[in-house]
């Protein structure tokens, strides 16, 4: 049998991403996280009820965003 390897290649896009976010601060994401969050509110206290609950799904995936961009920053990329 041949030799098997862990090599685990990125793609040409998501090295370009991690390269362009690893240049943000971390706290970042949390703060365009917050600011989903008080959008949605105010949104919502308008009366836009459903662009209030659009732009408060965005908070989870800021976060999301935040984490690997720590990790990538942490961990490196292939």
């Amino acid at each position: 049998m041949g030799k098997l390897t862990n090599s685990h290649e990125e793609g040409k896009v998501a090295e370009m991403i991690e390269e362009q976010t690893a240049k943000l601060p971390s706290d970042t994401f949390l703060w365009a996280s917050v600011g989903a969050m008080s959008i949605s509110l105010a949104l919502q206290l308008m009366g836009k009820k459903h662009a209030g609950l659009f732009v408060g799904q965005w908070a989870a995936p800021f976060l999301l965003f935040g984490i690997y961009n720590k990790l990538v920053k942490q961990q490196g990329h292939d």
